[in-house]
């Protein structure tokens, strides 16, 4: 039986703006001190009603603290592995990691990209990987430069007009240090492992199981222009 290939994943940029590492550390803290036990509490309330086999509120419980511990792990790794940008470029005129940049079309129209680690992009809030086609277009460019960005509908031509850094305040600049033990994370799934679970299926591993971690690749090291940016 063959099996189709799927070729590994690029690996992303390995940095991050203060305010996406706030936002991270806020998500781990809640995950870890506020869901993860009152998902525990409510399968442990669930098991004892008796039969587990056919109790959907223990079953839902055991699936969800598996999705809890996989997004807990990644984000511990992921805190250990990025580094927090916080200082403007020395030639802030230009455009390099944590820009904010304004754009024009050629028909007048404008917006406003903030290029940031992969880990933060939201195109909501018009947040852009480092990553992305058109951030790596933009890098190092100044106002005034266009920047050609191909699209779904076709190639199109943008004009800077802008670019502005925020300044992290001491606030939005936290240690990244997290407090938090991969091992402390497997003593739990052991704990909640009580030799009763729920029927499993071929994409859920099971709640006790440590996973096997994957080796973490080296970060890439940012275009010159964005290492000129952080010294």
């Amino acid at each position: 039986m063959s099996t189709r290939y799927r070729p590994p994943a690029p690996p992303r940029s390995a940095y991050i703006t203060a305010g996406g590492a706030r936002r991270l550390r806020e998500e781990l803290d809640h995950l870890w001190k506020v869901e993860r036990p009152r998902v525990t509490q409510a399968v442990s309330d669930a098991a004892a009603l008796g039969d587990r086999s056919e109790n959907a509120d223990y079953i839902y419980g055991k699936r969800r603290l598996r999705e809890i511990d996989r997004r807990v792990r990644f984000l511990v790794k992921r805190l250990d592995a990025v580094t927090v940008v916080t200082e403007a470029p020395k030639d802030p005129s230009r455009a390099f990691f944590g820009a904010w940049v304004t754009l024009e079309d050629e028909d007048g129209a404008t917006v406003e990209y903030q290029i940031v680690g992969p880990d933060e992009s939201d195109a909501r809030t018009r947040r852009i990987s480092m990553d992305a086609p058109v951030a790596r277009a933009l890098l190092g460019r100044a106002v005034g430069d266009e920047v050609s960005v191909r699209r779904p509908a076709g190639e199109a031509t943008f004009t800077v007009t802008g670019v502005r850094y925020e300044v992290a305040s001491a606030v939005l600049a936290p240690t990244i240090g997290h407090g938090i033990r991969l091992q402390d994370l497997d003593d739990a799934a052991d704990d909640d492992d009580d030799g009763d679970e729920a029927p499993a299926d071929d994409a859920t591993p099971d709640a006790g199981a440590t996973p096997t971690p994957t080796p973490r690749a080296a970060p890439r090291r940012p275009p010159s222009a964005a290492r000129r940016g952080r010294r």
